[in-house]
Order: structure tokens, then C-alpha cells, then sequence
């Protein structure tokens, strides 16, 4: 079996082009954007069962702490919010586990779909998109753009190791249509606007 499986990879590195190809031109499909990239994220988002926390102009983390409904763990990855857990880099994926709330940065948002993108640079751990109960998400509104085919051209792709969307919290549904948040994943995902 190995003397076929060693023709067959020989015969494709025989005849693969080396160098660089260009890409194929891809349209964006965005003739239809409009002008308020925020409020179709928003009603993106809402349709997805995420929640917009409301800002707070005296205290800009004021809708984070107020996000705190039940007590646990914090978990944060971004510099305005201090978390009870520091993530290190002996952090192993599994410490997360017993994480109420990860308090995350968004890399950018996708308006069409209410998508967020998070790579190894915002997660720090990549668990942390995943195994807290809630997310507490800062999006930058300049960052959000309109669909799939314009996030796909973002320098993210090419520079991260590790990047996911994420649009709305965990949801699975049985067979009588019974809906259930957070089965296999997060139960709640809330986004603020904040530069």
C-alpha cells in the first residue's frame, strides 16, 4: 500500500507549480451595503439572539459590569476591563472551563451576518471563544464590515494563526423544535460598541 500511496505523492510534488499564483478576483457583492454598517449589525446580531449593551458615557465599562448577572469567574482580554483570572502563558485551553463571563475584543464584525472575528491575538486562549457561560464583546463600529466577501479580504486571514467567527450565542433545537441556548457552546453573547 505505501508503494502506491509514494507514487501518487510523487507523481502530485512532480507536477505541482512552485512560486507564488495570484489569487482569482473575487467580487465583494456589496453593491446592496448600507450607509449604517452598525444598525444592520445590531438587528444582525439580535436576529442570532446576541444582545447591544447600552454605553454608559460617564463610566464606558459600566454595561459590562452590569452584564454580571450571576457570580463567577471573569475572565478579561482586553486592557479596560480587569478580570478576577489573568490568562498567562502557562494557561492551558482547559482552565477556562469554569469561566462565567470572558470579557473579549473582536478583531471586526460582519453586519450582514452579526458575525464577530476573533483570532489568537483577542482570545489569548483560543477556549476562551467557547467554554465561558457569556460573552461580553467591545467592537470597534469602524471595524464592522458588510459581509463575508469583504471580511475575507481583511489582513486577519493572512496574519493570524488561528481566526473564527462567531455570530450570536450557542443554540440547538430537537426535533419538536424545542430551542435550548448554550448547549454546546456560550448561552449569552452581548456586544458594546466602544472604539
Amino acid at each position: 500500500m505505501s508503494g502506491s500511496r509514494d507514487a501518487i505523492l510523487g507523481a502530485i510534488r512532480k507536477n505541482h507549480i512552485q512560486g507564488e499564483r495570484p489569487r482569482p478576483a473575487v467580487p465583494l457583492f456589496d453593491q446592496a451595503a448600507p450607509a449604517d454598517l452598525k444598525a444592520l449589525f445590531q438587528k444582525s446580531l439580535e436576529r442570532m439572539g446576541g444582545k447591544i449593551l447600552i454605553p454608559d458615557a460617564t463610566d464606558p465599562m459600566a454595561p459590562v459590569r452590569q452584564a454580571f448577572v450571576k457570580p463567577g469567574p471573569v475572565v478579561s482580554c482586553v486592557p479596560e476591563f480587569e478580570g478576577d483570572m489573568k490568562i498567562t502563558p502557562q494557561t492551558k485551553p482547559t482552565d477556562i472551563a469554569p469561566v462565567e463571563y470572558a470579557v473579549l475584543r473582536a478583531a471586526f464584525g460582519v453586519a450582514e451576518t452579526g458575525s464577530l472575528c476573533f483570532t489568537e491575538k483577542q482570545l489569548h486562549v483560543n477556549t476562551t471563544g467557547f467554554l465561558p457561560q457569556h460573552l461580553i464583546v467591545l467592537l470597534d463600529p469602524a471595524q464592522i464590515v458588510y459581509n463575508l466577501h469583504n471580511a475575507y479580504q481583511r489582513p486577519e486571514w493572512l496574519q493570524a494563526h488561528y481566526a473564527v467567527f462567531q455570530s450570536g450565542p450557542s443554540a440547538t433545537a430537537d426535533i419538536e423544535g424545542v430551542l435550548v441556548h448554550g448547549a454546546q457552546g456560550v448561552r449569552s453573547l452581548s456586544v458594546l460598541f466602544q472604539p
